[in-house]
């Protein structure tokens, strides 16, 4: 019968290393001998040992000291020692080390060989759980982060330090950066995930709907009520709920929000009954939540229950080396999606896609590549097929200038910010719906900037007059 395991004798007694490697091989195992420690550490260097059986007795360096190495060159294999019976202290002691198990002399074959063959049977089986591991996280059809840069390898250690816990975690960084990838990292690698991972962008759903979006509704609760609805925290219940753009919630909401976290409870609109939920809260923000909380914003004790672990993306422009893995993956995405078969990009197509600094993130990216799959004529990306704004990459100019004595930036942004502002506005006549609209931010966001900036007293209807006449 063919075990398919590599063994490693290692004795000094010649006879005892040509006996065991006689037997072993009969059995169907793949067996290399060493007549000590340092020849066996050159084995286990260079070959893939399954089982070391070592006696521990030999000269110069004994079983313990073969044990430790074992440990740190090929720390998946297992260590069988064999020792004299006056000398079972020192087997226990190899034991304490890590052994796998040792066997006494005179051994019995049937004894060793049993020994091996719990060992290896132990070995596979723990090969085989990493396997199945890694087969259910590729199933799960999730995109996953890519980038080996220091920024990114930070973000997987600490999503692989606080994934196993109940902590709340807050994800920050621009947007396109891939907040909802950690989120979803966070959760594939958590006890809870096997149940829902729920996600939900506070931006993007009316104020009115926001508290029936999460906490759900009872029948008649208010016009359009014609049914009970479970809110997204009950859907989440025993898994996660990751809320994207938090700083989106009103103040109200806020309030219900951090009490949902204290209590471990919700409510429905509408109802009297409290309702028991289990649920990992995740949240995002591209924008300064503490400032938002100095601003008063934000409420300073949601900002603590939300921010026990904080993760921070870094931008696609401060991990360049990025770039070329996560080209050649969206390339691979794009081409199966498209039906093409583009295999690369061409020299002066690259430099211009390394120059470009990408305000969109790795989503820009992305749809980036997505557009030059579509456009280009032959199997690699070529200039032609980039965006204007990626060819038209140059070094600015007109850098600014800071004098020797300083500048103030807070003041600098400020009134850039209210040019911005004031343009906008200009343009929508006044309309500050509209002008939120132009400047990318929501009703919400474009009037808190307004009262920060002390504009919101400003008759824009003079002033939309004054640039018609102009």
């Amino acid at each position: 019968m063919s075990h398919c395991g590599h063994i490693l004798v290692v004795d000094d007694e010649r006879s005892m290393r040509e006996f065991l490697q006689i037997f072993f091989v009969r059995e169907g195992y793949k067996v290399t001998t060493a007549p000590g420690v340092d020849e066996a550490e050159v084995c286990l260097e260079n070959d893939e040992i399954d089982i070391v059986i070592t006696d521990m007795q030999m000269p110069k360096r004994g079983g313990l000291e073969l044990l430790n190495a074992a440990r740190e060159l090929s720390p998946d294999t297992a260590v069988v020692v064999i020792t004299a019976y006056a000398s079972t202290d020192s087997a226990i002691e190899a034991m304490r080390e890590g052994a796998y198990d040792y066997i006494t002399k005179p051994f019995k074959v049937d004894e060793i060989r049993l020994v091996i063959e719990k060992a290896l049977e132990k070995k596979q089986l723990a090969l085989e759980n990493e396997q199945l591991k890694t087969q259910l996280k590729s199933r799960s059809g999730h995109p996953t982060i890519i980038g080996s840069s220091r920024g990114i390898r930070e973000v997987f250690e600490l999503i692989a330090q606080v994934a196993a816990t109940r902590t709340s975690v807050l994800i920050s960084g621009e947007s396109g950066t891939g907040k909802e990838l950690v989120a979803r990292a966070l959760h594939d690698q958590s006890e809870r995930s096997t149940d829902s991972f729920v996600a939900l962008n506070c931006g993007a759903i009316p104020e009115n709907l926001l508290e029936s979006e999460l906490f759900g509704h009872e029948k008649g609760s208010f016009t359009g009520a014609v049914d009970q609805k479970k809110g997204l925290f009950e859907v989440a219940d025993h898994g996660t709920l990751f809320l994207d753009e938090i700083a989106e919630l009103s103040l109200g909401l806020q309030v219900k929000l951090l009490r949902a976290i204290q209590e471990k409870t919700i409510r429905r609109v509408g109802g009297t009954l409290d309702i028991s939920v289990d649920v990992r809260l995740l949240s995002a923000s591209n924008q300064d939540l503490e400032a938002a909380v100095a601003n008063g914003r934000f409420r300073n004790d949601l900002f603590y229950r939300l921010n026990v672990i904080q993760i921070c993306l870094p931008s696609l422009r401060e991990r360049r080396e990025d770039i070329p893995p996560l080209l050649r993956h969206f390339l691979k995405k794009s081409s199966a999606d498209a039906g093409r078969l583009i295999r690369s990009v061409n020299e002066e197509a690259m430099k211009k896609l390394m120059a470009y600094d990408y305000p969109g993130n790795v989503r820009e990216l992305e749809n980036i590549v997505e557009r030059a799959v579509a456009l280009s004529r032959t199997n690699e990306i070529a200039l032609d097929a980039l965006p204007p704004n990626v060819l038209d990459m140059r070094p600015t100019e007109n850098a600014p200038v800071i004098p020797a004595e300083g500048v103030r930036l807070d003041t600098l942004l400020d009134n850039y910010e209210r040019s911005l502002l004031s343009e906008a506005l200009r343009l929508s006549g006044g309309v500050k719906k509209d002008a939120a609209k132009l400047l990318g931010v929501s009703f919400r966001s474009f009037r808190y900037r307004l009262e920060k900036l002390e504009m919101d007293g400003t008759n824009w209807k003079t002033v939309r007059n004054d640039f018609l006449r102009a």
